[in-house]
């Protein structure tokens, strides 16, 4: 009886239900791209259908499980549905991408899945332009769908949550190491960080569509821009349209994307004084013109010829798509000299601000070890002076000072042994390195590293899963999904 006792039940049952409401979602997003090509008249539009009443249907079957005898949903609860609604939106999700013109194995579509709703980028379709316009529509609505979250989605529709483990899973979703709420409310909170990103990317398509794109190039292209995701629907991505103009406009609204969406949703209410006082935007600024100045000069040593114009813009535009990990690439960047991809693997793996759609370890926490590293100096120095990691105004505690040194620990130590393992399968040292980081970074970039390129799609199919669980946990930050394979997380 005490054994029992120590045991705590997760409310399983509502759990089921809240994932058959999620699916059900799911499956009413999928009717768009079937809509999409019904109007232009593509057969794609049939397995859109047959996913969306799966979907649907198994989203119901869930839903209408037995009521719960208790509607509230605890820290672990959290957890556990942050978790598993981004793995079965990526079964759901890869359904289209097996049942289409051009089907593909299950690894694949779940890996291509995985990638859009993590929006990592990385891709396993090397020809992207024979796709139909609804697949293509549904690679950039997966990433658009992710990049802000679906958790924070669902807190947005389903009221119920706001009194019921709302704030746990904001927590266990939303990227950083501290977490504001914009409204007493966790789902208005979250209302008002949806109306951000529904108007960046309202606005990002019609500026792209004033341009060489037309309306679904334009909507497709905003969808990963702002999601910082970077699929495309031709295969050299931005570079299709040499247009200076589609690159500014990109560049612009990928930085956008990698800065925290509370301090957009300030800005817009009128408050311009906290974007003076913001220390993550003002250290990542400084970043940004660092790298630039950097990479400039690589291309310059490497032999480049300099086009005032083109250069600064290519240059600019690939900082901040690697700072934002979107994914977006120029053409001949393996030209640029090794400094430069070292530059890009760094931005990579540093990412944006918290609070974005960005990956990366994000640059709060850059920040927090820049200044514990300059504390511990000081200390060697002055082993009398008692000291604290102090970020602007704010000292941090210990206990948050350490989970960010353990964040960045894991980070580094999941590369190393995702790299072995890789190794192990007979893949080379360049492409196991380059993609782990780029999947735990949840930026697919592709630089031409190594005999794959940077591509997922020549990889063995359990290499391509175990990346897209490298994706899952860079896109909730490692700690919420490591804790459901601890011991004590089943514990009472």
């Amino acid at each position: 009886m005490a054994s029992a006792k120590k045991y705590q039940r997760i409310n399983f049952v509502m759990l089921i239900r809240l994932m058959g409401m999620l699916v059900l979602i799911e499956s009413v997003f999928m009717l768009v791209p079937m809509s999409v090509s019904l109007s232009y008249g593509e057969s794609d539009w049939q397995p859109f259908s047959v996913s969306a009443a799966v979907t649907a249907v198994c989203g119901m079957i869930m839903y209408l499980a037995p009521r719960p005898q208790q509607h509230k949903l605890g820290k672990r609860e959290g957890f556990l549905l942050t978790s598993m609604v981004w793995i079965v939106f990526s079964l759901f999700g890869m359904l289209p991408f097996i049942m289409c013109s051009t089907p593909y194995s299950v690894a694949d579509a779940y890996t291509e899945a995985m990638s859009g709703l993590t929006t990592t980028g990385a891709t396993i379709i090397d020809d992207v332009e024979p796709l139909g316009h609804g697949i293509k529509l549904w690679r950039s609505m997966l990433q658009w769908i992710g990049g802000m979250g679906i958790i924070l989605f669902t807190l947005a529709v389903i009221p119920m949550l706001n009194h019921s483990g709302g704030m746990q899973m904001f927590n266990a979703e939303v990227t950083g190491i501290t977490h504001g709420k914009l409204a007493p409310r966790i789902s208005q909170t979250a209302k008002s960080l949806w109306l951000v990103y529904i108007t960046l990317t309202t606005v990002c398509a019609l500026l792209l569509w004033a341009g060489p794109m037309d309306l679904f190039e334009s909507v497709t292209h905003a969808f990963s821009t702002i999601a910082t995701g970077g699929f495309s629907v031709y295969n050299d991505g931005i570079e299709h349209y040499g247009s200076v103009y589609i690159k500014v406009i990109t560049t612009i609204f990928m930085f956008l994307g990698s800065v925290n969406f509370a301090l957009i949703f300030s800005v817009a209410a009128g408050r311009f004084r906290s974007v003076l006082t913001d220390g993550p935007l003002r250290f990542m600024l400084r970043l940004i013109a660092i790298f630039f100045v950097v990479m400039l000069a690589s291309q310059l040593l490497s032999g480049n010829k300099f086009h005032p114009l083109h250069t600064t813009v290519d240059t600019l535009f690939m900082v901040i798509s690697s700072m934002s990990s979107t994914s977006f690439s120029v053409s001949g960047i393996d030209k640029w000299g090794y400094t430069a991809i070292a530059c890009i693997m760094l931005m990579m793996f540093i990412g944006g601000c918290a609070g974005s759609t960005s990956g990366g370890a994000k640059i709060d926490r850059i920040i927090v070890m820049i200044k514990f590293i300059r504390k511990e100096i000081l200390h060697a120095l002055q082993p009398n002076n008692v000291s604290s990691v102090k970020v602007g105004h704010r000292v941090l505690s210990y206990e948050l000072v350490d989970k960010v040194l353990a964040f960045l620990l894991l980070d580094a130590t999941i590369i190393i042994i995702g790299t072995v393992i890789m190794s192990c399968a007979g893949i080379s040292l360049s492409d196991g390195v380059y993609s782990c980081l780029s999947c735990i970074s949840n930026s697919g970039m592709n630089i031409n590293i190594g005999e794959y390129n940077g591509s997922l799609a020549a990889f063995p199919a359990a290499i391509k899963i175990g990346l897209s669980f490298m994706m899952l946990i860079g896109r909730l930050e490692i700690y919420t999904v490591l804790v459901i394979f601890t011991y004590l997380f089943w514990q009472k």
